[in-house]
């Protein structure tokens, strides 16, 4: 989780407000991890300080596209979206996707592909930087339980999201 903190810490480099998009479907297993996390970031209470930036947390499920006018006008300096993600590991893995090349990843649940998601936002806001977030599931079984293996991964990104983020 080193590797990961410091090169979120790199990316997150002078965030104003930083919109956090969990998207996956709650019925399919590990395919709930960006959801599980996001909603997990929403949850906590932190103190404002001056140096924090502005977070606010959305939560996309199967259809993410929908939240575009929502982010829009929330004007993030800050993008990172969180989904299960095929990135060819053992479960419960994380890897950050380069934005650029998240048509080649494979997303579980999605109507709309991500890339075309990241897109659309940087028309609007061309300075937007976009942190992807992919979470390595186990099974997307429809019915099934979230893996320990995932489970625990969507509660340590969490942490480092949250410390990275209080900025003390």
């Amino acid at each position: 989780m080193t590797k990961l903190t410091t090169v979120l810490k790199q990316k997150l480099e002078n965030a104003r407000k930083v919109a956090i998009l969990g998207v996956g479907s709650e019925l399919r297993s590990d395919d709930a991890a960006g959801v599980l996390a996001a909603q997990q970031i929403k949850k906590i209470s932190r103190p404002k300080k001056k140096s924090a930036p502005q977070v606010k947390v959305f939560i996309g499920e199967t259809a993410p596209e929908n939240l575009t006018g929502e982010i829009k006008k929330f004007e993030p300096s800050h993008l990172i979206i969180i989904d299960s993600a095929d990135i060819n590991t053992k479960p419960g893995q994380i890897k950050i996707i380069n934005p650029e090349k998240v048509a080649g990843t494979s997303f579980c649940t999605h109507s709309l592909p991500i890339k075309v998601m990241i897109d659309y936002l940087r028309q609007s806001s061309p300075n937007l930087k976009v942190i992807v977030i992919g979470i390595q599931p186990q099974t997307i079984v429809v019915g099934s339980n979230v893996s320990k293996e995932v489970s625990q991964a969507v509660e340590e990104l969490t942490a480092t999201i949250i410390n990275l983020l209080k900025k003390d």
